[in-house]
């Protein structure tokens, strides 16, 4: 159904109008809305949303010409202030450091016509590091599966062989009242999920829809993993346990799932070659009323694709916001691809309220454990808690008594944090 936009509507226009779209949400209708950006980042079509999700709308998208050539969504709002401070830092620390810039997801898919091009998959081969922004949107999710946006990240990290996923959960002091859980569980966390990222269900095949004899059709997907995928990805964990405090939790489902007996079979072997980490097993379901019941039980644990998935943004939530934390994801020689934990959220995108810090976080990571600088990590985590400890916050993080910021704002601390 198509509703154009009026610009001076009379009481009549409006009335239908307005008839129109509550008609819409009850019959539970999709809804796209089709706006543009104005010079300051704010945008009519945002409102329209909120608006309409007030009046019940479950389904809203909306579509933006597009005017970025770096991402979608909030992608190149954070990734630009990510881009500053370490263009500042490389300055700063005499780093020597080169950039170049390619196309993934969403943004490949409107230049490129596939999620992964040919010109992004040469850049990414010669890269030593990869920052990333989201890749993901509403506009895309009438695509053929196999083209959509999230097909060019998972081609990315099979094709690169990123096998883990690092996703560190810290709760800032500073922080510690914006969690949705007491002060006092979630002061001073400092978690490390060590999730398996190029193997399980979610790369096992066969997979697919068919339909059956009767005519029913029938979703079905493999969840599968080989000695050898859980040997590095264990091995990757106990390197990480041992440079910590010495505890590793394993999360499985190895009372229901065949694949996650084997997987706890294979971490109890190569504990031997750790007698100094502590090793713990743990169900998943256990583990994910465990992380908001006590979250500072864990140190480091290790889980396969799905549930690392899931717990990981199960344990953003307890540093307060997810616009926090930042992961990497790592081939067996430290060569990686850094992004936030977060999507491309098309909700708040132009609007310059996005958090910028789990990016900013996320380009600290890059240059410690891909570029070996980690002195010039130490100062950008060290400029983000400087910028904390002044009282400014982005809107997910605001609290009593401080500051909200914009994300232009918020890059600008941080740089100017920077000694």
């Amino acid at each position: 159904m198509a509703l154009p936009g009026l610009l001076k509507p009379s009481f009549d226009q409006l009335s239908i109008a307005l008839d129109l779209l509550q008609k819409c949400i009850e019959e539970d209708r999709r809804i796209l809305i089709v706006g543009d950006f104005d010079a300051d980042g704010a945008t009519a079509s945002v409102v329209a949303i909120k608006a309409l999700r007030l009046m019940g709308a479950k389904y809203v998208d909306f579509l933006v010409p597009n005017r970025f050539k770096h991402g979608y969504g909030l992608s190149p709002e954070i990734v630009n202030e990510a881009r500053r401070v370490l263009d500042r830092v490389n300055e700063l620390c005499d780093l020597g450091l080169n950039f170049s810039e390619g196309l993934l997801g969403g943004a490949s898919i409107d230049k490129y016509g596939v999620p992964y091009a040919d010109e992004t998959r040469a850049l990414s081969a010669q890269a030593d590091a990869i920052l990333l922004g989201a890749v993901g949107g509403p506009k895309w999710d009438q695509l053929e599966r196999s083209i959509r946006p999230e097909r060019g990240l998972l081609a990315i990290r099979s094709e690169l062989d990123l096998f883990s996923n690092l996703r560190p959960a810290i709760t800032y002091p500073q922080l510690a009242d914006a969690s949705s859980l007491k002060p006092e569980l979630v002061a001073g966390l400092d978690i490390l999920i060590v999730r398996e990222l190029t193997g399980g269900i979610y790369f096992g095949e066969p997979r697919g829809i068919r339909t059956l004899e009767n005519g029913e059709r029938e979703g079905y997907n493999t969840y599968k993993y080989s000695e050898s995928e859980i040997e590095r990805i264990g091995r990757n964990a106990f390197e990480m346990a041992m440079k910590r405090d010495k505890r590793l939790c394993s999360v499985d489902k190895a009372n229901v799932l065949e694949a996650t007996v084997l997987w706890r079979e294979v971490m109890d072997r190569i504990s031997s070659e750790y007698p100094e980490v502590e090793l713990s097993h743990m169900y998943v379901d256990n583990a994910a009323m465990q992380l908001v019941r006590a979250p500072k039980q864990f140190d480091v644990m290790v889980t396969g694709n799905m549930f690392g998935d899931i717990l990981s943004d199960a344990a953003a939530m307890l540093t307060g916001s997810i616009g926090m934390l930042p992961s990497a994801s790592l081939d067996k020689n430290g060569r990686g691809m850094y992004e936030p934990c977060h999507g491309s959220a098309p909700d708040i995108a132009g609007q310059g309220i996005a958090n910028p810090l789990a990016t900013i976080l996320s380009v600290a990571m890059m240059l410690r454990y891909s570029l070996d600088m980690a002195a010039a990590a130490d100062k950008i985590e060290a400029a983000v808690s400087v910028v904390l400890d002044r009282g400014l916050r982005t809107g997910d993080i605001m609290g009593e008594g401080c500051r909200q910021v914009s994300t232009r704002e918020m890059g600008d601390a941080v740089v100017d944090a920077l000694r």
